[in-house]
C-alpha cells in the first residue's frame, strides 16, 4: 500500500485487493483463515490489515440486515431543493440528515436537485409522517420529490477492485 503525497489516494497492491476482497465478501473471517486465503502469514496478513484500517480504507465492520425481512417495507429515493446554496443552509440540511435513523444514504447533488436521500420506513404512513416532520424548511428544505422503487434488482455494498 502506497499513500500519495496528496494524502487522498491510496494505492493498492494486489495483496491489498485480494484482503479486500475477501473482508467484503466475509466480514467475520478468522485472521488465520484470511491469511490462508490471500497466502500470507497470519502476522503478515493483520499486520496489512490493521495498516488498511490506520488509513481509514477499511473504514468500519457492520452487518447487513434485510429491511424487509424486519418490518421496514419501504426503501423510497426522496430529491431534495433546499431553500438557498448558502453554507448555513446547507449545513444545517446535512446535521439535520445525520440524526436520522430512517436517512440509510444522503448524497448532495450536482444537478436538477440540490441532496438526494435513501430513506427506509415500515409503510407510507410513517413516511408521510417523516417527511412532514423532517424533511421541512426548519431543516432547510424547500421542495422534496420521492420516488418509490417497485423491484430491487441489484444491491451490493462491495467495491469493484479490479477496475483500480
Amino acid at each position: 500500500m502506497k499513500i500519495s503525497s496528496k494524502t487522498i489516494l491510496i494505492k493498492l497492491d494486489r495483496i491489498d485487493k485480494n484482503i479486500i476482497r475477501a473482508l467484503q465478501a466475509n466480514g467475520r473471517i478468522q485472521n488465520n483463515d484470511l491469511a490462508r486465503e490471500i497466502g500470507l502469514s497470519p502476522s503478515s496478513c493483520l499486520r496489512r490489515v490493521h495498516l488498511l484500517e490506520d488509513a481509514k480504507v477499511i473504514q468500519n465492520y457492520t452487518t447487513v440486515v434485510d429491511p424487509q425481512k424486519i418490518g421496514f417495507q419501504l426503501i423510497l429515493f426522496s430529491r431534495i431543493w433546499l431553500l438557498g446554496q448558502d453554507a448555513e443552509t446547507i449545513d444545517r440540511f446535512i446535521e439535520a440528515m445525520k440524526e436520522l435513523p430512517q436517512v440509510m444514504e444522503c448524497y448532495i447533488i450536482l444537478g436538477e436537485c440540490d441532496a438526494m436521500l435513501k430513506v427506509v420506513v415500515p409503510d407510507l404512513e410513517s413516511y408521510r409522517k417523516f417527511q412532514s416532520t423532517h424533511l421541512t424548511k426548519k431543516n432547510g428544505i424547500t421542495s422534496v420529490k420521492t420516488d418509490v422503487p417497485s423491484q430491487i434488482i441489484k444491491q451490493s455494498f462491495q467495491l469493484p477492485l479490479e477496475d483500480l
